[in-house]
């Protein structure tokens, strides 16, 4: 009977999941590229730089705030750039970064993905 009970206290000891202090890979990853229209933005602009209105129009269902406001928090994680190509009237293009394009093998990861499975 004494073996019986260590063996549950050791199974009951290994079903505990590890406490995370801090944000795993994926959260930190998530972060960067997750959220609303972030993976679509850097999609479109892989292959050359988009204007914004252009990039508006090409994500469909984003208003010009939150694009804008996606924008600006990539551009601060280095994700993208943003070029001014005229002051009056004020016309601006954006283009990934090297950074940016780093994360493309994972959206292309999640495209095959929901692509096999129908998602």
């Amino acid at each position: 009977m004494g073996n019986t009970k260590k063996v549950h206290t050791e199974i009951a000891a290994k079903a505990k999941p590890a406490v995370c202090l801090e944000p795993c890979p994926i959260e930190r990853g998530m972060r960067i590229i997750g959220g609303k229209w972030k993976a679509s933005i850097l999609w479109h602009l892989k292959d050359e730089p988009v204007r914004f209105n252009d990039l508006c129009r090409q994500l469909g269902g984003a208003s010009k705030k939150m694009v804008d406001q996606r924008l600006k928090e990539m551009e601060q994680y280095g994700l993208v750039n943003r070029n001014v190509l005229s002051t009056r009237p004020i016309a601006v293009s954006y283009e990934i970064t090297d950074f940016g394009r780093s994360a493309l093998c994972v959206l292309e990861k999640l495209r095959d993905w929901t692509e096999e499975y129908g998602v």
